[in-house]
């Protein structure tokens, strides 16, 4: 019981701690970010010797400064973090550092060191119920009180070497990708105060990630010998970054926080998209219109313009109006599963002569990309049922449910598609397969089920 609950410990006061976070916390999903991401994310793989395909990249919905890498190679980034960088190379910079928590294999010598960690406290925990059972209780629970900090304090020893190899491998990578490296020093310099920091005031990236003057020098100095301190990012990186920024804000922040960061009269490409943005989630449809109508008049062949409108002329409860926009957005970016779900949740609304058969294929298509996306196989089943196909449309359900952990309620959908499709069929095992793996009389799922309560 001890070993498990300071191994328990350890790790949520760690690195560890971020995989909770991001269990806790929702996911976005964004056509326009994600692109940007892995435009600047996979070159940085390719030359760590990772393939990108291997590689999840995923934005989490959280104000506070993060990055991580969890579940094997799974580089999660807060929404924090991306509002809060200066420039494009801070952003990169914590991505190729990160990167190399990957390919140089820090989660494997990570767990070890947390198993080597734990041992002191264990001694620790070890000698405080001894000295409470002799009589001295202030003593015995000092020392247990002070076991996780002789476990963090020796897991620390074990990742200061893994801190210095990365971040001396995310220089490495941008300078053989010609890129400045300066982002990573100013980050760092930026966020040095927060050593001098509270534990419990630090940012989560900081706790995991702990700065030091000697290794800020460190990385300076590195930075500055590959001669690409001075070299600026190009202006479709800078462009990329700002509007980014301005989506995320438009998105996340308050509404004065948007107008005091993109006032009127600001008439930039990044202030029109957050004003267009923070317009329509405060249902102010007519200024959102305005703003959007101005980009596309100036950018006519941008598919995330088409796709915000779109999507304000849905959220408007003008679904017909919808479709449009929609199909414009692919056809300025084909194929992309994100805005083929949208179009086809467009044509399910309308509904007009076609629009379910239309809807239905666009989302097919969308979840042969991303065959666990759950709203997709959501809207998919509306469009089945609408069809008449019950039995379909009770599996997509039942996909749905499976795909976002809801196993109950994929039990029940998966054993309803089993009574009426055919046997034998694809649809017939799919459904018979989730129904086996969901069901809570087989003894390998008793474990899941017991979890449950």
């Amino acid at each position: 019981m001890p070993t498990r609950f300071l191994k328990g410990a350890l790790a949520a006061a760690l690195t560890a701690a971020a995989v909770m976070t991001a269990s806790a916390q929702s996911l976005i999903r964004d056509a326009e970010i994600e692109t940007t991401l892995r435009n600047w994310t996979d070159p940085i793989l390719e030359v760590a010797g990772l393939d990108p395909d291997d590689v999840g990249l995923y934005i989490i919905n959280d104000p506070e400064l993060n990055a991580f890498v969890a579940n094997g190679q799974r580089i999660h980034l807060h929404t924090g973090l991306l509002i809060a960088a200066d420039a494009p190379g801070q952003i990169k910079g914590v991505i190729a550092h990160e990167t190399c928590h990957i390919a140089c294999g820090h989660s494997i010598s990570r767990s070890r060191a947390a198993n080597v960690a734990s041992r002191p406290a264990l001694i620790s925990i070890g000698l405080g119920v001894l000295a409470m059972a002799a009589g001295a209780g202030d003593a015995g629970a000092a020392l247990i009180a002070s076991s996780q900090q002789f476990a963090a304090l020796n897991f620390f020893v074990h990742t200061r070497a893994e801190e210095a190899t990365a971040d001396a491998a995310a220089v490495s990578y941008l300078a053989q990708l010609g890129q400045s490296p300066r982002g990573i020093v100013d980050f760092f310099n930026k966020y040095r105060v927060q050593e001098v920091l509270s534990e419990s005031r630090r940012y989560p990236y900081f706790r995991s990630h702990p700065l030091a003057s000697d290794r800020i020098r460190t990385t300076r100095a590195l930075a500055e010998d590959t001669g690409l301190m001075d070299v600026e990012p190009d202006p479709q990186t800078v462009r990329e970054f700002e509007l980014m920024q301005a989506k995320l804000i438009g998105f996340l922040e308050p509404l004065a926080r948007v107008y005091q960061k993109y006032p009127r009269g600001d008439d930039s490409e990044p202030a029109r998209y957050a004003r267009a943005i923070a317009s329509m989630q405060s249902s102010d449809m007519s200024a959102a219109l305005t703003e959007i109508d101005s980009l596309l008049e100036e950018f006519p062949e941008n598919p995330y313009y088409w796709e915000l409108k779109g999507q304000a002329l849905f959220e408007m409860g003008r679904a017909a109006e919808s479709v449009e926009p929609h199909a414009k957005s692919l056809e300025y970016l084909p194929g992309h599963p994100l805005l083929l779900i949208n179009y086809g949740r467009s044509l399910i609304a309308r509904a007009e002569e076609g629009d379910l058969e239309a809807g239905e294929e666009a989302l097919r298509d969308a979840l042969i990309k991303e065959p666990d996306n759950s709203f997709a196989w959501n809207q998919l089943a509306s469009a089945l049922e609408k069809q008449g196909r019950r039995a379909e449309a009770e599996l997509a359900t039942a996909e749905s449910a499976y795909h976002i952990g809801d196993y109950p309620r994929a039990h029940i959908f998966a054993r309803r598609a089993i009574e009426d499709l055919e046997e034998g069929t694809s649809q017939a095992r799919r459904a018979n397969d989730i129904r086996n793996v969901t069901d809570p009389a087989l003894p390998e799922n008793q474990d899941y089920w017991r979890r449950r309560g």
